[in-house]
């Protein structure tokens, strides 16, 4: 996690780039549609927000939006962006220790971040996330679908079955970062302790998961 930190923190002024490739323009767009509804009028803790590309999206129909991330370098981009209807504060926090996080939220929101947990970790994160939300609270989580030619191809598979890439950054810095990609089955069974209701929207670039947490 150290390494994957220092990743994005380096990377915040190119971070947005990759959604302007033209081949997903189309699966975007969809979100954009399929998430507005999902959050209408509710309070949400964004987990990993990074530059606020979605905390924007997000924030023409929620009624507010905590924004929290572990670095200050993509919460100062973060900060830079105009908004919509909702109220939009910005917090340094820690995913796995979601309690120091103040606020009431009826949904979180994990945007392409459940693919930089290590499946080991996974339960503990579930787990506290769980705890932090609190019964018929909404969970709402977008990450990639693995597309060969789209994505960049896998470096190396552990034996607990997580998978990374190889990344270079602009300036000529190669990283190794943690991309894990599941699908329904593999999402479903990592939330089953505490969540149900998981309604599943698999697009060609990306893939969008709701449910409601026990």
């Amino acid at each position: 996690m150290t390494e994957l930190a220092e990743y994005y923190r380096e990377r915040a002024a190119e971070y947005d780039a990759v959604y302007a490739k033209p081949e997903r323009q189309q699966d975007l767009a969809r979100l954009h549609g399929l998430l507005s509804p999902l959050v209408a009028g509710q309070r949400v803790l964004e987990i990993a927000a990074g530059t606020g590309y979605w905390t924007r999206v997000l924030s023409g129909s929620a009624a507010a939006i905590t924004a929290t991330d572990l670095n200050a370098e993509t919460l100062e981009r973060a900060r830079a962006r105009q908004y919509g209807g909702a109220a939009v504060t910005f917090r340094l926090a820690d995913a796995y220790a979601l309690d120091q996080v103040p606020g009431e939220f009826d949904t979180a929101f994990v945007g392409f971040f459940w693919s930089h947990v290590l499946r080991g970790d996974l339960p503990r994160f579930v787990a506290g996330l769980s705890a932090r939300m609190g019964r018929g609270a909404r969970l709402i989580v977008l990450d990639n679908s693995c597309v060969p030619g789209s994505n960049l191809p896998i470096s190396r598979t552990t034996e607990a079955g997580d998978t990374y890439q190889r990344r270079t950054l602009n300036d000529g810095r190669s990283f190794e970062i943690l991309k894990n990609f599941p699908d329904r089955g593999q999402f479903t069974a990592d939330v089953a302790d505490v969540a149900a209701d998981v309604r599943w929207t698999q697009l060609r670039y990306y893939w969008l998961a709701a449910c409601v947490l026990l």
